[in-house]
């Protein structure tokens, strides 16, 4: 098993915080967002790493170097125009080769009893893909507002069976009409942390422009999903953060 962590973009919600530093790189307790994963990871047992880089992707490459202090082997490949997360995915195909991969964001992190970056979630994450013979595990998480990520439906195995990206108020009515979203019933949203086989790279591969005018990792998923591949679900326990802005980065620094 190998990593691929996606660390390319710059994050224009932080605002001036990222004229210096990528993301992934503004402190919690101490560390860089992305150490915390880094570390997680590794303490996982998953010790070969590839860091996708983009603004001041510098930063990243001076700070890790070739991740020994992590105990880990770590790669790095630059995507020199962001084009979206299908095209950051896509950049790990050499390096993941016939090997099956945890791909995660690098602003995501799990938190259980003020643990940085749980451990214990990348170790289910792995047995869960091992024990379903898939060809992924998604990680979802429940209490979000799905309307800012993807929400996904599940077979009584807990498979993926449909997922819809950023679904409006009119979709949204549409799936509980359609029976999909069913009173009392959980509510899935997508987590941003996966694994994936190189099965994956079909798809990424031809993906085409959103609307939004980026390759969508989450298209590839749809196509995934599509040709039959089986992506076996996995809910996050503990804390899950989405460093998306100066406000949630502000009530993580608490955290002790």
């Amino acid at each position: 098993m190998k990593a691929v962590i996606l660390a390319a973009g710059k994050g224009t919600r932080m605002g001036e915080l990222t004229n210096e530093l990528p993301k992934p790189m503004l402190q919690v307790c101490g560390k860089p967002i992305l150490e915390h994963i880094v570390a997680g990871i590794a303490a996982a047992g998953i010790h070969k790493v590839l860091i996708v880089t983009g603004h001041r992707a510098e930063v990243v490459e001076k700070h890790f170097g070739d991740g020994s202090r992590w105990k880990v082997q770590i790669q790095y490949v630059r995507q020199t125009v962001a084009e979206g997360t299908g095209r950051a995915a896509h950049l790990g195909q050499e390096f993941a080769g016939d090997s099956p991969f945890l791909l995660t964001y690098g602003d995501i992190l799990v938190i259980q009893d003020s643990l940085i970056a749980n451990t214990e979630t990348y170790r289910n994450m792995v047995r869960r893909f091992v024990e379903a013979q898939s060809a992924g595990v998604i990680t979802v998480t429940r209490g979000e507002d799905v309307t800012k990520g993807g929400l996904n439906f599940f077979d009584n195995n807990f498979c993926l069976q449909k997922l819809v990206e950023k679904p409006t108020p009119a979709q949204l009515d549409q799936l509980r009409r359609e029976g999909w979203l069913k009173p009392n019933e959980p509510v899935w949203y997508n987590a941003g942390i996966y694994i994936f086989t190189p099965a994956l790279f079909e798809f990424t591969g031809k993906l085409q422009k959103s609307p939004r005018g980026e390759y969508e990792l989450t298209d590839a998923i749809i196509g995934l999903v599509a040709a039959e591949h089986k992506l076996a679900g996995l809910e996050i326990h503990g804390r899950w953060v989405d460093v998306r802005d100066p406000e949630v980065l502000a009530r993580l620094r608490t955290v002790k």
